[in-house]
């Protein structure tokens, strides 16, 4: 947990608190697009490589994105989803900051045109015919080559003094440059996204796409403990709390 004032805490979860800085994380450059998919179906659908992109398939539930979103975002909504509508989820994912230059496809139970109607007003980009499949979600995922679903918010994030620039892979701490691994840098950009929330080893593990292959949960603690050195090297003090 990114640490705010008046934090929470719960017992053997890792807490932290609000980073000021810029990191520089290397990589590889491999270009990665979310393929939000709502419904079971997303288990089932092999992430994809194609040339220097991989698309990355996750489920979306009712509460949202449960993973650290990757590069550009593309969401297959259920018109009736469990215990929420699809257009009501339209709304969610353009209010939230990680989701809001998604390119949403609504999936509709039939070819209604006041359905589609509706799904346009929400928020949606366009919409298909359910039920969807791997290759259906890929045909039209490539389709799109660039516009608002190939783009990553060029807005850098800010949490007091954290500032986090996601296409450059990159964070600065009250304007200082850190240094950070690849998953050094995403593991600062999940604690910073779930800022108000306690997180668990566990979270972590299921955040960063890392249980395939199982780690021990205890290789999260060398994780936050590299974050925090680099944090420290920033002239950022203790930001990371274990409680």
């Amino acid at each position: 947990m990114l640490h705010r004032p008046a934090t929470r805490s719960h017992s053997s979860h890792i807490a932290t608190p609000k980073p000021h800085g810029k990191l520089g994380a290397k990589d590889s450059r491999v270009d990665v697009t979310t393929i939000l998919i709502s419904g079971d179906a997303a288990f089932d659908f092999a992430d994809f490589d194609h040339g220097d992109t991989r698309f990355v398939f996750d489920r979306l539930s009712v509460s949202g994105p449960q993973r650290l979103i990757e590069g550009r975002v593309c969401a297959f909504i259920d018109w009736v989803m469990d215990d929420l509508s699809g257009l009501e989820m339209c709304r969610r994912l353009r209010a939230d900051r990680r989701t809001a230059d998604a390119h949403i496809t609504l999936v509709l139970e039939g070819c209604d045109a006041e359905d589609k109607r509706r799904a346009l007003a929400a928020g949606a980009d366009d919409y298909m015919v359910g039920p969807v499949d791997r290759t259906s979600v890929l045909d039209r995922v490539l389709a799109l080559g660039s516009g608002r679903a190939a783009m990553v918010s060029a807005k850098p994030f800010h949490l007091g003094d954290l500032e986090i620039d996601m296409p450059a892979l990159q964070a600065r701490w009250a304007g200082k440059p850190v240094a950070l691994r690849p998953n050094e840098f995403r593991l600062l950009r999940y604690f910073a996204e779930n800022a108000d929330r306690v997180l668990a080893r566990t979270d972590l593990i299921e955040g960063l796409g890392k249980q395939e292959p199982p780690i021990d949960e205890r290789t999260v603690d060398v994780w936050v403990g590299r974050l925090r050195r680099a944090l420290r090297s920033a002239g950022a003090g203790e930001p990371i709390r274990t409680v």
